[in-house]
């Protein structure tokens, strides 16, 4: 294993694989409701994020189904401000997926950091993920739950990550309760009744994740789910807490009735005459916001000696 583990890369613990498929694993990136996502490379040496479904997941046939039809819609998106899905064996046991790897931290660590993210760099946040919406809706994937934690920042732009895949985890996990897919601060009040989900849904939630940037906290404030839902329903958006010049984009993203919301190539078009009129701003303020880019650790240079059965994952198709 590379030397170079640190910070966001995480040495592999006792329990982990240290071989996926073929893929040598490298590092620990994190663990979310649908599993475990570690560092590995491609053959050509392409750093790439694999998430492995956990085990409970894995053996409900439900999810299978809806993996497996959520991934092959991922395959066909293709937009440069989306994480590319470049592998994925939904029959396996268990289930895997690998995207390429983006350097740079989540929306929601950034603004930990750092604080409220300036203008400039909310408007170059909200042109790069409308661009990821475009794509994604035009195979026919709603994300359904956009958030900060799910926007990540590389140097020269932002990444829309799990787009439709975490909602098959989501609703294994909600559908014997009958409880709401999403996350309830950045959901849409369509969701949060349980009504039609569409492309107006995510315009919603990037209304709401842009907001937490520029405020550094959520739009609909602090709460429970059930508090936090009811604001998103029954009141109006708090646009004067907001910087003057997002208001009127805000306003119209923030539409309660999905009809009457920007679509994702409006809202490209108002960051760019606004980026342009502040004189090309955008870019240097976005470094600034991402910070130093990662030494992200090399591959694998030697082949693991496992010493017990489960040091390595072993992938045969589901029977």
């Amino acid at each position: 294993m590379s030397s170079g583990v640190t910070g966001v890369f995480q040495p592999l613990e006792a329990g982990d694989p240290s071989v996926v498929a073929g893929y040598r694993l490298v590092a620990r990136l994190g663990a979310g409701g649908m599993g475990r996502v570690y560092l590995s490379h491609t053959q050509g040496g392409r750093p790439v994020a694999i998430k492995v479904v956990r085990p409970e997941l894995a053996d409900d046939p439900a999810f299978r189904r809806r993996f497996r039809r959520e991934v092959e819609a991922a395959r066909r998106v293709r937009g440069a401000y989306t994480a590319e899905l470049v592998d994925a064996d939904t029959d396996g046991v268990p289930p895997w997926l690998a995207t390429l790897y983006v350097p740079g931290p989540s929306l929601a660590a950034a603004v930990a950091r750092r604080g409220p993210l300036p203008v400039s760099a909310v408007l170059w946040l909200m042109a790069g993920v409308a661009e990821a919406l475009e794509a994604i809706h035009s195979v026919g994937v709603v994300h359904r739950d956009l958030k900060p934690s799910n926007v990540l920042l590389a140097a020269d732009g932002p990444r829309v990550i799990d787009f439709g895949i975490s909602v098959a985890a989501d609703l294994s996990s909600h559908t014997a309760t009958g409880s709401t897919v999403g996350t309830p601060h950045f959901m849409a009040p369509e969701q949060a009744t349980a009504g039609d989900v569409s492309p107006a849904t995510d315009v919603f939630a990037l209304a709401q994740t842009a907001a937490f940037a520029a405020l550094g906290e959520p739009l609909y404030g602090d709460g429970t789910a059930p508090v936090v839902l009811y604001r998103i329903v029954h009141e109006e958006p708090g646009l004067s807490r907001l910087p003057e010049p997002l208001r009127p984009l805000f306003a119209r993203c923030l539409a309660s009735d999905p009809r009457e919301r920007a679509t994702p190539a409006e809202i490209v078009q108002w960051c760019r005459r606004r980026l342009a009129a502040d004189a090309g701003a955008g870019p240097a303020v976005w470094n600034e916001v991402t910070g130093p880019e990662a030494t992200v650790p090399g591959p694998a240079r030697t082949p693991p000696a496992p010493s017990t059965a489960a040091a390595t994952l072993s992938l045969r198709p589901a029977r």
